[in-house]
């Protein structure tokens, strides 16, 4: 287990170093500077702004400067705003982005859990054809569609919950149910699909036959094998939770890491847009990590081999 996850990190600190280079090579490589919008600016003193963040230096040489300031987990300071670091941003921002998002996560995996289970038991039946038939719905709107759906029905025409800013717990169920749906759609599907192939199994069939009920089955034999490929997919799911957020937080004036991350692209902040960038991704890839070990403990018949045997 020691030789895996010394293994996994290293591969981990490479795929990051990847994603790296390729978004500051991509994001230099667009013409212009975050100081052509300064209309009122002299081109001397774009020039010195340039010098001072170093924009002035050959591309390679702004990459190792990067890569140097990256190792001590300094992302720097924002260009457009020189008072604020970017790693104060991320502190700001990441707490109020990670509730909504764990928030949205619980309402998927829950719902989508008892769905999939319901729907597998009543397989054919009224409850299947309800459930999947809201799984489609979660999985086919896209969630800023979703988010206004719910704006307009529940906060503008019923006035059942306040929307903009992120100061009550009523100021999280519109955003987090918006950011929830696709996830739980995803979730719901392959419960339902994994529970059923579990039903059919011989020691399911043989609790039966012992007259263990419905719910014995379920909870003590059925829901832990069923559950394996929903943990299998959780790393996915939780990318896609937390960059789906970025539009659901401009729409709810959430202020999260989206709000910055949009701001960043908006005013070609480089900073900015890096310190976000590798932030969530070495998130994303530490989650990754994680529901694989997961995955592991979950099912002990999953053992680690050398490659090649």
């Amino acid at each position: 287990m020691a030789k895996y996850v010394a293994n996994r990190l290293f591969a981990m600190l490479i795929t990051l170093w990847i994603i790296v280079t390729i978004t500051f090579f991509l994001m230099h490589a667009i013409p212009g500077s975050p100081f052509n919008q300064e209309r009122n600016t002299s081109e001397a003193v774009q020039r010195n702004l340039e010098a001072h963040y170093h924009l002035n230096e050959p591309v390679f040489v702004q990459y190792f400067i990067y890569l140097k300031s990256l190792a001590t987990l300094d992302f720097g300071p924002s260009i457009k705003q020189s008072s604020t670091s970017v790693n104060e941003m991320i502190g700001r921002g990441f707490p109020v982005s990670a509730e909504l998002g764990m928030l949205s996560l619980a309402i998927a995996v829950i719902s989508g859990v008892i769905l999939g289970i319901f729907a597998a038991l009543k397989h054919n039946g009224t409850i299947d054809y309800i459930a999947m038939t809201f799984a489609v719905i979660g999985i086919s709107v896209p969630n800023f569609i979703m988010a206004t759906l719910l704006i307009q029905q529940l906060a503008v025409n019923w006035e059942i919950f306040p929307v903009a800013t992120w100061s009550s717990p009523m100021h999280m169920v519109l955003p987090a149910v918006a950011l929830a749906t696709g996830p739980m759609a995803i979730i719901a599907r392959l419960t339902r699909s994994s529970m059923i192939e579990v039903l059919n199994q011989d020691y399911i069939l043989t609790a039966k036959a012992k007259g263990m009920s419905t719910y014995q089955i379920v909870i003590k034999h059925a829901m832990r094998n069923a559950l394996l490929p929903v943990i299998t997919i959780l790393g996915t799911l939780v990318a896609g939770v937390l960059t789906g957020s970025f539009v659901i937080e401009k729409i709810f004036a959430i202020p999260g890491m989206g709000k910055y991350f949009i701001n960043g692209i908006n005013d070609r902040d480089y900073p900015v847009i890096m310190g976000t960038t590798v932030f969530y991704s070495a998130f994303l890839i530490m989650m990754l990590f994680i529901v694989d070990i997961a995955y592991g403990i979950l099912d002990p018949r999953i053992k680690l081999h050398k490659r090649g045997n």
